[in-house]
């Protein structure tokens, strides 16, 4: 009787693409460092000019909303950077972050006392 033989077969793992283990493609990289380039050019706002849009805001004001918004996108970054590699791609988290960083700017009360980006943190 001939002994059975076993073959092992190894599974084979694809190399991927040349981008695997990169957050982001080629392209979706070139507008990530545009992006943020963008965002470095915003002017911080003041602690009376955040009450200000605040109330603004409040009453439904677009463009108080964008500015609320956009002098706080720096803050979005920073925290969508400590969540990157975890299977979200940093563009999609920080996409997401803009979306509570308006919904913050369109909800928040400046004379609850606290700032802005700690409202928004929750958001």
């Amino acid at each position: 009787m001939a002994a059975a033989t076993t073959t092992k077969r190894r599974k084979r793992r694809g190399k991927g693409n040349l981008l695997s283990g990169f957050d982001a493609s080629v392209e979706e990289q070139s507008a990530l460092d545009q992006y943020l380039r963008d965002v470095s050019r915003h002017e911080l706002i003041t602690p009376e000019r955040e009450k200000e849009l605040g109330a603004l805001a409040q009453k439904g004001d677009q463009d108080a909303i964008q500015e609320l918004a956009r002098a706080n996108l720096r803050f979005v970054i920073s925290v969508a950077k400590k969540y990157q590699n975890r299977g979200v791609s940093l563009t999609d988290l920080i996409q997401e972050g803009n979306v509570g960083l308006v919904t913050a700017a369109r909800k928040f009360d400046p004379e609850q006392g606290v700032k802005f980006i700690s409202y928004a943190v929750w958001w």
